[in-house]
């Protein structure tokens, strides 16, 4: 095994990445709603030693719920029940600050942390789409650089209501009576700009420490919200210069804030189509394809890039013409993915019906069409060259693709080196080679 260790997620996009996998032979179109599927999918993982399973989440519908599934079950929810099924494997959930509380949150993942015993994660985002604003009793999205200032005081306050207790506050002892030392157990007293905690937590310390922090913006705000807390970072660069510039941008970014430049894993998102030849595999991408209808895929495009502010209409795009030069960034979020699919565009000179084919109907991720070990040169070119510590896993179909995937690329990642044969940790901290955060109050004490 080389010095650094490859790691996987797999990130269950309820039937898989592809908007038409609900549609496939042997697919389940009640997936998303069906929590055993994710108990399915998540064991599938587990039996290849991934690192851990990802799931997104959306408090609103956010998409064309008359083409495809939505992300619609709450994800703690969802990974407390797989964790019950599930021995090794990590559990990261998204949860956003933007529509959340501190504390109830703090506690979500401590419970979920505790339960597992010690695999919960945090996916950090804030929300800036017009559906859950609304849903939360705004008219419009809060404001891109309040969101982020917003998410930096609540990750401050979720991390210190987790370090309110010491390690050892928690006496139970029966001869005595003695529940627990009240000395030990800390009110934070926070006062902040969005936020007034008085604490401390009403759970001892997690089992990690903090659950694994992790967070996927690309924004600037995003990458300074990454550098301060982050653990691991989901990236969606579409080319491997674009990574390698990320990972540099994201350790410069994390040295400024005092923290080693190598203390955070970027974790590349990528979309797979695997086959026995490349014409299987290219013959699978066309049939997922021809099954997304036209009027969806121009949709989700104008939604990724936000066409309509613009006033431009999505149906008046020319299908065999380049985007307009002149899409602007848009001003409230969505940076990612409008980067990516921009950045995919121009670079391979695309016409709007061949981005449409590359992205595959999807947000922007990268797309590999091939076979097992074309993915695996892949895969091991972006971990050896530093362009990705890792990789967010979203194959076409679920579960097909990822049991194609851990039979077919696992054992050449193995034999090459690059990944686990077997579980050496039990949490997800371990899992990633992280530190276990040292508790401030004894810190204090030495």
């Amino acid at each position: 095994m080389s010095l650094r260790e490859l790691h996987l997620n797999i990130n269950i996009l309820h039937s898989g990445f592809s908007p038409a996998a609900w549609r496939m032979e042997g697919s389940d179109p009640r997936a998303s709603f069906d929590v055993n599927h994710y108990i399915n999918v998540a064991r599938i993982a587990e039996s290849g030693t991934f690192d851990a399973v990802f799931l997104a989440d959306q408090a609103a519908i956010s998409d064309r719920v008359d083409f495809r599934p939505l992300t619609s079950l709450e994800p703690t929810i969802v990974l407390a029940l797989v964790a019950a099924h599930t021995e090794r494997i990590g559990l990261i959930a998204t949860a956003s600050t933007t529509y959340n509380e501190p504390y109830n949150l703090a506690r979500r993942f401590a419970t979920l942390d505790h339960a597992s015993g010690g695999r919960a994660g945090w996916n950090i985002v804030t929300s800036a789409d017009l559906s859950q604003s609304r849903n939360f009793g705004l008219e419009k999205p809060v404001a891109h650089g309040s969101r982020y200032e917003r998410a930096g005081e609540f990750a401050e306050i979720v991390k210190a209501l987790w370090d309110s207790w010491e390690e050892d506050a928690f006496v139970g002892d029966v001869a005595t009576g003695r529940f627990v030392d009240p000395a030990k157990v800390h009110a934070i007293a926070h006062r902040g700009k969005h936020f007034s905690v008085h604490g401390p937590h009403n759970i001892p310390r997690p089992p990690q420490g903090h659950p694994v922090l992790v967070q996927a913006g690309g924004s600037d705000d995003g990458r300074e919200l990454a550098a301060k807390h982050a653990e691991a970072v989901f990236s969606a660069s579409q080319s491997f210069e674009e990574a390698l510039d990320y990972a540099a941008d994201l350790r410069q970014r994390a040295s400024r804030f005092g923290r080693p430049a190598d203390s955070i894993l970027v974790l590349a998102g990528l979309a797979t189509i695997i086959a026995s030849t490349q014409v299987e595999a290219d013959r699978r991408q066309e049939e997922l394809c021809e099954l997304i209808p036209l009027e969806y895929s121009l949709s989700r495009l104008a939604g990724v890039l936000q066409l309509d502010p613009k006033g431009l209409d999505p149906k008046g795009l020319d299908l065999d013409a380049p985007l307009p030069d002149d899409i602007p960034l848009p001003p409230d979020g969505g940076h990612t993915f409008f980067r990516a699919t921009l950045a995919l565009a121009r670079r391979e000179r695309l016409t709007v019906r061949g981005l449409i084919r590359a992205l595959n109907g999807g947000t922007g991720h990268r797309t590999i069409v091939g076979t097992p070990k074309d993915v695996a040169d892949d895969i091991e070119r972006w971990f050896s060259a530093g362009a990705a510590d890792g990789f967010n896993l979203m194959p076409d179909v679920l579960p097909h693709g990822l049991e194609v995937f851990v039979d077919e690329v696992v054992p050449i990642l193995r034999r090459r080196g690059l990944f686990r044969r077997q579980y050496t940790g039990r949490t997800l901290q371990e899992h990633l080679g992280l530190a276990r955060p040292a508790n401030p109050y004894a810190a204090a004490a030495e």
